[in-house]
């Protein structure tokens, strides 16, 4: 990777860092009301799935932050080691990159990390040939 290009994709990762900081995190509102009057069952249900919403929203944002600060990390302590598998250390491909500059895996191994483990897994169409 050229001095130009992680010039390039550093620049990605503040504007993608500043919006992510700027955004802050999604409101959560209480469960439950106290009021008085009869309960709206349905709301009931229809808050809870807003709430599990937004919290899995906020979780990814989170996740999502931390990557970029690492990668920009990287990028001014360590500029070669930008674009690099943290697993294999293989160059992730400029694809990859350029829709998740903060990748810290190539697709080959973020695969595996999230491959299911134990039965019950998804199946792949490979697994029906016989």
């Amino acid at each position: 990777m050229t001095s130009d290009e992680r010039a390039r994709f550093k620049d990605k990762l503040e504007q993608l860092r500043d919006a992510l900081e700027g955004r802050g995190r999604i409101r959560l509102d209480p469960n439950r009301t106290d009021d008085a009057e009869r309960p709206d069952d349905d709301f009931q249900a229809l808050n809870e799935m807003h709430q599990a919403i937004a919290s899995g929203r906020n979780r990814n944002q989170t996740v999502v932050l931390a990557q970029v600060k690492e990668a920009l990390e990287t990028i001014e302590a360590d500029p070669e080691d930008f674009g690099l598998c943290q697993e294999c250390e293989e160059s992730i491909p400029m694809g990859r990159l350029e829709l998740m500059p903060y990748a810290p895996l190539c697709v080959r191994c973020q695969s595996a990390q999230e491959a299911p483990t134990g039965p019950g897994g998804r199946r792949k169409i490979t697994d029906y040939t016989g």
